[in-house]
């Protein structure tokens, strides 16, 4: 027996048992008429064994034989002595069927066990696969981009025919849009690694992140918080606030509003991104209503990635995404999260 015990048994433990099984054997036999403690007791020892070692069909079939025969030998003998009734030799089928009952469901638990852990390593190493497909793509996309925008801003310089010029700066206005993409997808991958958080001040953070955005487009900038501290991922913070805030600027032109608030609560903290631009359409707020949680798909602003990396930080701290478009139009983004972020599936709304 103690050629099979599982690793994380203690080697002692299997001896154990069977010294105890041999002692209480030993009881049946010189305590007839009160061997029915140590009878269990040898049947309680098998079981809890078979609970701690990897079992091979034969060794168990072995060992199960072993003990039946030897306790109902006892018991036979006590019973043709007249020290016990013939009736009480029906002991040893039914623990014999109890105990092949309790190996059934044990080894249908460990085929299921089994087969999960195969899934969850299959799913391990498709989402490895991904994660490495995508960072090389991302990779291998990046030196030709660079390499395309430099031509093509060479081309705008030394150009004197305006079509050249107005199609040159449709092909970068283009690449960039690209890079924006191929950046994304490396956000949205990274977004799935380890989550450290720390207990910081969200304040400091929110301002820190859309005062580098004020530089990159002519908006009417407000940004105001009062969350104070909460735990959170910095990285992932910025990730999604980078992408609401990079939203709003492609829903709005030049001297619209863009506001990002800040507040909080003794058990949440939010934060809103309103922009003063059309709002989304009807029939985007539907398909975003549409895929839910997922947030995946394509819309009006391009390739919906954005949405599919700020919807995986609530999610990933169990928060709350709302999308609201008031009828004054506009857009307002609220992300909300508990103060003490857990590890489950957040929940988005879409409210028209």
């Amino acid at each position: 027996m103690s050629a099979i015990a599982s690793s994380r048994v203690s080697p002692l433990l299997i001896p154990l048992l069977v010294v105890a099984g041999v002692i209480n054997l030993v009881l049946m036999y010189l305590l007839p008429g009160a061997e029915t403690i140590p009878f269990h007791l040898v049947w309680i020892g098998l079981s809890v064994a078979y609970g701690l070692v990897t079992w091979p069909l034969r060794p168990m079939l072995w060992v199960l034989g072993m003990v039946a025969v030897t306790t109902g030998y006892v018991l036979f003998h006590h019973a043709a002595v007249g020290a016990i009734g013939w009736e009480e030799t029906t002991e040893v089928p039914l623990m014999t069927a109890v105990f092949v009952v309790m190996v059934w469901h044990v080894r249908r638990r460990q085929q299921t066990n089994a087969e999960l852990a195969r899934l969850a390593e299959a799913e391990h190493r498709r989402a490895e696969a991904r994660d490495h497909f995508v960072r090389l793509a991302s990779h291998e996309l990046r030196t030709p981009i660079t390499v395309a925008r430099g031509y093509a801003e060479l081309l705008r310089s030394v150009a004197v025919d305006p079509t050249v010029i107005a199609d040159s700066t449709i092909v970068l206005e283009e690449l960039d849009r690209l890079a924006g993409i191929t950046h994304r997808l490396v956000t949205l991958v990274q977004l799935e690694g380890a989550d450290v958080r720390e207990v910081a001040d969200v304040d400091d953070a929110l301002v820190a992140i859309v005062e580098r955005w004020k530089p990159a487009a002519d908006r009417r900038w407000r940004v105001c918080s009062s969350i104070g501290r909460a735990s959170f991922n910095p990285e992932r913070l910025k990730a999604a606030v980078d992408c609401l805030v990079d939203n709003a600027i492609k829903f709005t032109d030049l001297g619209d509003a863009i506001s990002v608030e800040g507040t909080g609560t003794p058990e949440t903290w939010t934060i809103t991104v309103t922009d003063s631009g059309p709002g989304i359409s009807p029939e985007n707020l539907n398909r975003i209503a549409a895929l839910g949680a997922d947030g995946l798909g394509v819309t009006a602003s391009g390739t919906g990635l954005g949405l599919a990396t700020v919807n995986a930080v609530v999610r990933s701290w169990n928060g709350r995404l709302d999308i609201t478009v008031p009828s004054s139009g506009g857009t307002v983004v609220r992300m909300e999260f508990p103060r003490q972020a857990s590890f489950h599936d957040g929940h988005m709304t879409v409210l028209s």
